[in-house]
């Protein structure tokens, strides 16, 4: 990696586009851009969730300090360097790192852009919900449900009796009631494993001819599939875009000249408004439709009408099947590498500022790999190491399978061994099948 990004003059590019963030003479000795990117970069390919780790594995390993260009006499960043570092870098900076990922990952002919799936997940915010309050008037839910008890005629209501009145209540945890206070940006929401938590939702845009993340948001986990699809599309048309006009004209093109042109989602994205602004936009779409009771009516709505009808064809023929299992295994797999074991599926800070400038490098990190999985096979150093572990075992097996002595053995078929006759067992099996089937004593 790190002849790459030397060869591409990452930190000449970092140092240039941080410039403006950094003092001459004021202040303490700060973190250069290209440490603190590599160490966000260590925390995708090391499956470090926290930046408090990444800190710590910098200061022990060895590897990780000649990866950092960080001599052994040399402290480390602390975490806390780190953490205001990120505070000091905006958004639009991060996501500058984001997209000159995405031209290395171009150049290599990683990124098609013609065909586009978009799909979300929930990642679980870094706030408790035994701590939110009322928006109205900050009132604490244990708070609340003692107000509620006293209105019902319980003076001293035990935790039971809070309990018991909690459980009969209806839309109970509303957020148009109830915000978390550390962290006011994360939604109550109910996970993946049918919890509900406070969470904050990301929205992946990937290309399903290579399955590079062209774009990735983050939005408000409690905002439907169908109120956040055309941000992520809008953002993945604007990087496709601009792929296009920094490529080089003495070369042939790798994007798509025509930019994105089709779209592939799951059924909770199917929304006719939705399919109305993608055709206005030239795009063809092929979103599944949910099973509705009874015959849908259109008045008033001929053009709704005439975008449904046209993508459930595109849908239901051959190239549309095709393209929905192509979508289900490359969106899957990015959001398995980031936030499974990319270790992002829980994070460590608040805001939604703060996530994204994390989530930005995070998934450039994930488009980083697919290039060492095109060059080395492997896309994370553990990886590497466990193929060149199996690859020593498979030579060892091979070497000392031909080195052994061969034992001959004579082993002929003679007349007498096939007229062997079977074991009472077996042709009692076969009796009865053969009865069980109404064949005759000569079947």
């Amino acid at each position: 990696m790190n002849e790459l990004l030397e060869t591409e003059r990452f930190d000449e590019f970092a140092e240039k586009e941080c410039a403006k963030f950094y003092a001459a003479n004021n202040g303490r000795p700060s973190l250069v851009p290209g440490i603190y990117f590599r160490l966000l970069l260590v925390g995708y390919f090391e499956g470090i969730d926290s930046e408090r780790g990444i800190a710590w594995r910098a200061a022990d390993s060895f590897g990780l300090r000649q990866f950092l260009a960080i001599g052994l006499d040399e402290p480390t960043p602390d975490h806390s360097t780190i953490s205001r570092t990120r505070r000091l870098i905006d958004v639009e900076t991060h996501r500058k790192v984001f997209f000159w990922v995405l031209e290395r990952l171009r150049d290599q002919g990683g990124v098609m852009g013609k065909t586009v799936g978009i799909d979300a997940t929930t990642l679980e915010a870094n706030a408790a919900m035994r701590s939110i309050v009322r928006r109205d008037n900050g009132e604490s839910y244990e708070e609340f449900l003692k107000g509620l008890a006293k209105e019902s005629g319980i003076e001293t209501p035990t935790r039971e009796d809070l309990a018991r009145l909690d459980g009969t209540r209806k839309n109970k945890a509303s957020n148009k009631d109830w915000v978390n206070p550390h962290d006011r940006d994360a939604r109550i929401t109910k996970m993946k494993d049918d919890r509900t938590h406070l969470a904050h939702k990301a929205e992946h845009a990937v290309d399903l001819k290579t399955g590079a993340v062209l774009a990735v948001t983050l939005q408000e986990a409690d905002q439907g599939d169908t109120r956040t699809v055309l941000e992520t599309l809008v953002q993945a048309g604007e990087n496709v875009a601009e792929l296009i006009r920094t490529e080089a004209p003495n070369q042939n093109p790798q994007v798509y000249l025509q930019g994105i042109q089709e779209v592939v989602t799951d059924k909770g994205y199917h929304s006719g408004a939705v399919l109305v602004a993608m055709k206005s936009a030239d795009v063809r779409t092929y979103l599944p439709e949910k099973k509705q009771k009874g015959q849908r009516h259109w008045q008033g709505k001929p053009e709704q009408q005439q975008a449904v009808y046209e993508n459930r064809r595109r849908v239901n023929r051959a190239y549309g099947k095709s393209l929905l299992r192509k979508r289900g295994e490359l969106i899957e797999r990015s959001f398995a590498h980031c936030y499974d074991t990319g270790g992002m599926r829980r994070t460590h800070l608040r805001g939604q500022q703060n996530i994204l400038k994390r989530l930005l490098i995070h998934v450039g990190a994930f488009n980083l790999s697919l290039i060492f999985r095109s060059l080395l096979g492997s896309g994370t150093p553990r990886e590497l190491r466990n193929r060149q572990s199996r690859l020593i075992f498979v030579f060892s097996f091979l070497f000392h399978h031909f080195s052994a002595p061969v034992r001959r053995t004579h082993f002929s078929f003679s007349s007498s061994r096939l007229r062997r006759p079977r074991s009472h067992r077996y042709l009692g099996y076969k009796f009865r099948h053969a009865k069980e089937q109404g064949c005759t004593t000569g079947c």
